[in-house]
C-alpha cells in the first residue's frame, strides 16, 4: 500500500502550473499560500473531486458525468470527506442538538429518568422500571391512569412531542398585513405596496376579472372595500371563506377569467417554497410561540424534570454548562448502579467534550444551524466525525480555524491530531501559523495569486519552509514582520454603550474613540458580535435606541454607519462577483458599443447571461447543468451545448482585445486590471477589489461559492466604491477571515487609509496582527457563553499585552 498520494502533471486546472506532488498519508498536512494561489484548486478541485469520481465509479455507477481532473495521473487516493465552510442546511428544525445527535441522547435521559406531575392530583410521578410504551400506568398517589412518555414525546420534530401551536418551531410567523396594503389607494394606484408597476397592472386585470365574475367592483380604494372584497383580495377565489358567500358560482378556471390566488395566499406560498427567502420576507414577522414560549415541546413533555431541570431549559444552556450538569447526573447514576443510563450519559458527555475541544462550548443545543457561521458549522461537523471511528479516510478541511480565538486553537489541533492518529490523513487549507507549527507537512503554493501563483514554492515542516528561499510563507514567518500600531488618539469624540445586557452581556458599559482603528477581541462566544452588531449597528438604525442596553450615545457624531458582516450576499447562483459590484453592467456597455456588436444588432441585453436573448438556453446562461446522482448529491457539470461559455455563438463572435465576454468572465480581477486600464470607472473598481485582497476571484464566480470572509471583502469593496459621505463608521466582522499573512498586511493598509481619511473602523477580530496594529482594543471575556459577556481589558495593544485579565494579550507580538 502506498504511503503517499502522488499527483503528476496538473494541466491547465485553474491557475495551477504543471505541478507534480507527493502528499504523505496518515499525517497532518497544511496547504497554505497567498489568497488565490491555487490551494482550493489542489485540495478541492483535484483531490476531493477525483476521490468522489473514483468512489462513484467503484460503486458500479457511471462516473462519465464527473469530469476527471486534467492531470497525468493521481495514485494512492483514499475515500475522502470534505468539510467546507458553507452552511447548506437551511432547515429551521435543524439545531446543534439534532445535527450532532446530542439532543437525541438527552431525550433518552428524560425518557428513563424524567419526573412528571400527575394532572389529577398534582403529585410527582417518578419513573418506574416497569413502564412499557403504549401501556397505561397508574399514579401511585391517586391511582388515576397515565401513559408513559417515550423518547418521541421529547422531540419537537414529531407530532407526539411538538407543541401543537407552533408545530415544534418555538416561533410563529405572521404577515404584517397593514404594511402590505395602502388603504388610501386603489389596486391600480399601487395599493399592494410591494408590487412593481408592470406586476400591478397584470394583477389588477386578474382581480377586476374576478370581481366581474362574482359581481363585485374591485376598482375603488381599499378603505371602501367590504369584508367580502377584502377576502377576495387577501385569500383569492378558491379560499373557503370567500367561496362560502357564493355557493352556487363556480370559481374561474383561468387567470384571464379571474382565477386570482390572493395576495396573502401567494405570499405564504412563496415564503414556504423558498424557505423564508422570498422577496416579500420583510413583510413577515417572527415571534415567540404564545403557548410554549419557545420551548417547542407540548405541555406534558416540557414539564418533565430530571434533577430539577426541564429539557428545554437544558437545551438553552451552553454546552459547557450542560457538561457540568451531566457530570453530576453521571455521578449519581453511578452510585445508583444504573448501568443503562450510564452508557447513554458517557456517550453524550463524549460528544460534548469533542465540541468543546473545537472551541464551541458556548453553543447551546437549541441553537439553529442556520444561525452558525461557516467556521462554526465546519468545526461542529469535525467534532461529530471524530466520534465516528472511521479510519483510512482523507479529510479535506477548508480553514478550520476561521472565527476561532487563538486560545481555542490548541483544542482544534488536538482534535485533528486525534483524527490522524486513528489512521486518517488530515489535509487542511490554513493560514494560521500556530497550526502550521503543529503540522507534520506543509505544502506552500505561490508565489502570488491568480496567474502569478499556481506553483509549489515550498514543502516540509514550518522550520524547513523558513530555510527555503522560494517559500512565501517561510519568508514571512522568518522575517517576523509585524503590523505596528499608530496609537492614534482619535478626534476627541466617542460613541458609548451603557449598561448592555443583551444575550450574555453583563451590564457592559464601553466607549469607542472615533477617528480610530478599533479591534473588539476576545474568546469565541464572549459577546463581541452582540456588542458591535446587535447593539451598535442596530442602534444606528433606530436613532440610538435599541433593546438590550440603557442607551447608546454619540452616533450623531458620524454621518453614516456601514455594517459589513459575513452573512451570505445571495443564495442565487446567478449572482456573481461582476454582477454584484456592477462591473458587469459596465462590461456589457463596453461590448454593446463595439462595431462587431452593432453590426449584428446586439445591444446590452444580449450580453447578459441572466436574461434570454444572447445566453445559452440549455443551461440558461450558467455554463453548467445539474446531473441527478441518485443517492449522492446532485453533481454540476459543464453544459454540453455551450461548453461552459454561457452564450450563443453570435455573442461569442464579438471580442474586446481578442477576449470574448465569456473569456473575461473566466479572468481573475487582477488579470483584467491591465485590460481595462483605459476605462476609468472599471479600473478604479478593479483596483479596489485587489486592495481588499480578492483580486484572485474570477469575474463570473458565483457569490454562493465565496467564503464568509471573501463575501465580506466583496461587500466592503462595493461600499468603498460609493461616493464619500463625511465621517463614516465602518463595522466589520473578521475581515481577515481566510487571508494569508501577506494579504492581511494589504488589508491593514486599506483600513489604515480609511481612518487617515477621517473615518472610524471597528473590527470584530481574532487575527493577532490586525489587533496589534489597531489604535484601541476592547477585549471581551473571560470565556464564551455565560462565562463571557464582560469587558476584561481596554486600551492600546501594549496595554492589552500588559493586562493580566486579557486572554488576547498573551498572543500579541508587539
Amino acid at each position: 500500500m502506498k504511503d503517499v498520494i502522488c499527483i503528476q502533471g496538473t494541466q491547465g486546472i485553474n491557475n495551477l502550473k504543471n505541478v507534480t506532488l507527493d502528499i504523505p498519508k496518515h499525517q497532518l498536512i497544511v496547504v497554505t499560500g497567498p489568497s488565490g494561489s491555487g490551494k482550493s484548486t489542489l485540495a478541492m478541485d483535484i483531490l476531493q473531486r477525483e476521490c468522489q469520481r473514483q468512489y462513484v465509479e467503484s460503486s458500479g455507477i457511471s462516473a462519465e458525468s464527473i469530469a476527471k481532473p486534467n492531470v497525468d495521473s493521481i495514485t494512492g487516493l483514499a475515500p475522502s470527506i470534505s468539510i467546507g465552510q458553507h452552511v447548506t442546511n437551511r432547515n429551521p428544525r435543524s439545531t446543534v442538538g439534532t445535527i450532532t445527535d446530542m439532543y437525541t441522547y438527552l431525550r433518552t435521559v428524560y425518557e428513563k429518568k424524567g419526573v412528571r406531575t400527575c394532572k389529577f392530583c398534582g403529585e410527582s410521578i417518578s419513573p418506574s422500571p416497569v413502564e412499557v410504551a403504549g401501556e397505561s400506568m397508574k399514579c401511585p398517589a391517586c391511582s388515576q391512569p397515565y401513559m408513559p412518555l417515550t423518547k418521541a414525546d421529547f422531540s419537537f420534530n414529531t407530532p407526539s412531542g411538538a407543541c401543537s401551536t407552533c408545530s415544534g418551531l418555538g416561533t410563529i410567523v405572521d404577515i404584517q398585513v397593514e404594511a402590505v396594503f395602502n388603504k388610501e389607494k386603489t389596486i391600480r394606484e399601487g395599493a399592494v405596496t410591494f408590487w412593481y408597476e408592470s406586476l400591478t397592472d397584470y394583477q389588477a386585470n386578474i382581480i377586476e376579472a374576478a370581481g366581474k365574475h362574482y359581481g363585485l367592483d374591485m376598482s375603488g380604494p381599499l378603505h371602501s372595500f367590504s369584508p367580502i372584497q377584502w377576502e377576495l383580495l387577501k385569500h383569492g377565489v378558491e379560499s373557503e371563506a370567500f367561496a362560502c358567500h357564493f355557493p352556487h358560482i363556480e370559481p374561474p378556471k383561468t387567470v384571464g377569467k379571474g382565477k386570482f390566488k390572493g395576495v396573502l395566499t401567494a405570499m405564504w406560498q412563496k415564503y414556504k417554497e423558498r424557505d423564508g427567502q422570498s422577496s416579500e420576507a420583510a413583510y413577515f414577522t417572527t415571534q415567540s410561540c404564545p403557548d410554549c414560549r419557545g420551548d417547542r415541546l407540548k405541555f406534558e413533555s416540557r414539564s418533565v424534570t430530571v434533577e430539577g431541570r426541564t429539557l428545554p431549559s437544558l437545551a438553552r444552556c451552553s454546552l459547557e454548562e450542560l457538561n457540568d450538569w451531566l457530570l453530576a447526573v453521571h455521578a449519581k447514576s453511578r452510585m445508583e448502579g444504573d448501568m443503562i443510563l450510564l452508557v447513554v450519559l458517557e456517550e453524550l458527555l463524549g460528544k460534548i467534550k469533542r465540541v468543546i475541544l473545537v472551541g464551541l462550548g458556548y453553543l447551546s443545543l437549541d441553537r439553529q444551524m442556520i444561525t452558525l457561521s461557516g467556521g462554526e458549522a465546519q468545526r461542529l461537523r469535525l467534532a461529530s466525525i471524530l466520534g465516528s471511528g472511521l479510519t483510512g479516510v482523507l479529510y479535506v478541511l477548508d480553514e478550520p480555524t476561521t472565527g476561532l480565538h487563538p486560545k481555542d486553537t490548541d483544542g482544534l489541533i488536538e482534535v485533528m491530531k486525534e483524527l490522524r492518529d486513528m489512521g486518517n490523513t488530515v489535509l487542511m487549507i490554513e493560514h494560521d501559523t500556530r497550526v502550521m507549527q503543529q503540522a507534520d507537512h506543509i505544502i506552500d503554493i505561490g508565489p502570488g495569486a491568480g496567474r502569478f501563483g499556481g506553483e509549489i514554492v515550498g514543502q516540509g515542516t514550518l522550520k524547513q519552509l523558513m530555510e527555503q528561499s522560494s517559500s512565501v510563507t517561510g519568508r514571512i514567518v522568518r522575517a517576523q514582520s509585524r503590523i505596528q500600531s499608530k496609537c492614534r488618539q482619535g478626534n476627541g469624540d466617542v460613541i458609548s454603550i451603557h449598561e448592555a445586557t443583551l444575550h450574555n452581556l453583563k451590564q457592559v458599559s464601553v466607549s469607542f474613540p472615533l477617528g480610530s482603528l478599533i479591534s473588539v477581541s476576545g474568546a469565541s462566544g464572549s459577546g463581541k458580535s452582540t456588542l458591535v452588531f446587535d447593539l451598535l449597528a442596530n442602534a444606528s438604525d433606530g436613532g440610538g435606541r435599541v433593546e438590550g442596553c440603557r442607551e447608546v450615545i454619540g452616533l450623531n457624531k458620524v454621518n453614516s454607519v456601514i455594517t459589513v458582516d459575513q452573512s451570505p450576499i445571495s443564495r442565487m447562483q446567478r449572482s456573481s462577483v461582476a454582477t454584484y459590484t456592477d462591473l458587469y453592467t459596465l462590461l456589457r456597455k463596453v461590448f454593446a458599443s463595439l462595431p462587431a456588436a452593432k453590426a449584428r444588432g446586439l445591444n446590452e441585453k444580449f450580453f447578459s447571461f441572466n436574461s434570454p436573448g444572447g445566453r445559452c438556453e440549455q443551461c440558461e446562461g450558467l455554463g453548467i447543468v445539474e446531473v441527478d446522482m441518485h443517492f449522492l448529491p446532485h453533481l454540476r457539470v459543464q453544459c454540453p451545448t455551450c461548453h461552459g461559455k454561457r452564450f450563443i455563438p453570435e455573442v461569442l463572435a464579438v471580442t474586446y482585445d481578442d477576449y470574448t465576454i465569456a473569456d473575461i468572465l473566466e479572468l481573475s480581477i487582477e488579470e483584467s486590471l491591465s485590460l481595462f486600464k483605459d476605462h476609468k470607472k472599471m479600473a478604479k473598481l478593479l483596483k479596489l477589489l485587489c486592495d481588499v485582497g480578492i483580486g484572485y476571484l474570477q469575474w463570473g464566480q458565483s457569490v454562493t461559492t465565496l467564503s464568509g470572509g471573501e463575501g465580506q471583502r466583496l461587500k466592503l469593496a462595493r461600499e468603498l466604491s460609493a461616493p464619500a459621505n463625511g465621517h463614516t463608521l465602518y463595522l466589520l466582522d473578521e475581515p481577515s477571515s481566510g487571508l494569508h499573512p501577506l494579504d492581511v498586511h494589504k488589508l491593514y493598509v486599506l483600513l489604515d487609509k480609511l481612518v487617515d481619511a477621517g473615518n472610524t473602523v471597528i473590527l470584530v477580530e481574532h487575527n493577532t496582527d490586525l489587533i496589534a496594529g489597531s489604535d484601541w482594543v476592547i477585549d471581551m471575556g473571560p470565556g464564551g457563553g455565560n462565562s463571557g459577556g464582560q469587558v476584561v481589558a481596554v486600551g492600546t495593544p501594549k496595554q492589552i499585552v500588559s493586562s493580566k485579565a486579557s486572554c488576547t494579550g498573551t498572543y500579541l507580538s508587539i
